[in-house]
């Protein structure tokens, strides 16, 4: 016998209940999903189908036991509706007589015609039976035997179960992470090598006293996230991103120094004359970087062309709570040699 099948508290009626405005999205957009291999598969395969409209085949999900009285009433159950997105977690497993049973967790966003949403969380329970013991067809697949879902109040992102049954709860969500993908997809999904785009960034976290912490105060953390954006033939260009407990989630910005260079006839393949700073500017990308988690440091190194004879270079240090620059050098001469000048020294004493 089972140990624990969820006890639903109301049976899932997807098309008349009212409590799963589920969606129906027969664009391009909706992928065909139909694969039976998993409990979670058989769920975003049900939801797959009834967002292109392949009401039949969203039907087929269902054992002897169907989620509406007839077929009829379970298409009309759609109308009004748009698209659902679903999210499934954890799934607990139990066998009983040939068969096993799983529960998944499951949250629906269902968007209406009109555009509104709602929320909807709970489990749905799946059987699979043993496939060595069907001797005969039709073949009975792993299939959806019943569901509970309920309005939920919380965002779709938080709305999911932690678990079902004796489901293990999944891990907890970090989200300053995914605030920062979220904001590097959001502001550079459009300008960093498609490539970049699906990675993972480089996460360090920075342990520090606060500058007016009492001797007993514990450490404050600040985390760094490093997203790789472009690569180019010598300049490989990054985007950063930090947080702590009061800012929340910003992208980093590096100040440079901005120069006026002056050449022999206004050649830059002639002899350098001078070099001054006019002023300062920031930028978000920092070019063929690296994050020192010893000296806290970030550095940077931008090549003006591919030998390297030409290039600037800016060191930025993190202190209580943040990163500044204090140190800038500029390689303005076009000779075939790396002779940097440092134009911003902050490291140096008077």
């Amino acid at each position: 016998m089972r140990r624990a099948l969820f006890a639903a508290t109301a049976f899932l009626s997807l098309a008349t209940a009212g409590q799963t405005a589920l969606a129906a999205d027969d664009t391009p957009e909706a992928p065909y999903v139909d694969d039976r291999s998993s409990a979670d598969a058989v769920v975003r395969s049900l939801y797959s189908a009834i967002n292109r409209h392949e009401f039949a085949r969203a039907w087929g999900y269902f054992g002897d036991t169907k989620p509406a009285k007839d077929f009829d009433s379970f298409v009309k159950g759609y109308d009004g509706t748009d698209k659902v997105e679903v999210e499934t977690g954890p799934i607990s497993d139990e066998g009983a007589a040939g068969s096993i049973f799983y529960n998944v967790p499951v949250a629906i966003r269902a968007t209406d015609k009109t555009g509104g949403e709602k929320v909807f969380a709970g489990c749905y329970t799946l059987r699979q039976v043993n496939a060595q013991i069907q001797a005969a067809p039709p073949f009975d697949p792993i299939h959806i035997e019943k569901g509970a879902l309920k309005p939920s109040t919380a965002d779709f992102e938080e709305a999911l179960p932690p678990s079902c049954g004796d489901g293990p709860p999944p891990p907890k969500k970090d989200t300053a992470l995914e605030q920062a993908k979220k904001a590097f997809l959001a502001t550079y999904g459009d300008q960093c090598d498609k490539q970049f785009l699906a990675d993972e960034p480089t996460v360090f976290s920075i342990k520090y006293k606060d500058k007016d912490a009492a001797a007993g105060d514990p450490d404050k953390e600040t985390r760094l996230f490093h997203f790789s954006c472009s690569a180019a033939a010598y300049n490989e260009s990054s985007i950063y991103y930090i947080t702590d407990e009061v800012s929340g989630v910003q992208q980093l910005q590096f100040a440079e120094p901005k120069m006026d260079i002056r050449y022999e006839n206004n050649d830059s393949d002639g002899k350098l004359l001078g070099m001054s700073i006019v002023g300062f500017q920031t930028t978000g990308w920092a070019v063929n970087s690296d994050y020192d988690e010893q000296a806290h440091t970030i550095t940077t190194f931008n090549k003006w062309r591919g030998v390297g004879d030409a290039s600037d270079s800016g060191t930025y240090l993190f202190r209580n709570g943040s990163f500044s620059l204090v140190q800038f050098d500029v390689d303005a001469s076009y000779d075939g040699e790396e002779n940097p000048q440092t134009v911003v020294d902050y490291n140096t004493a008077p």
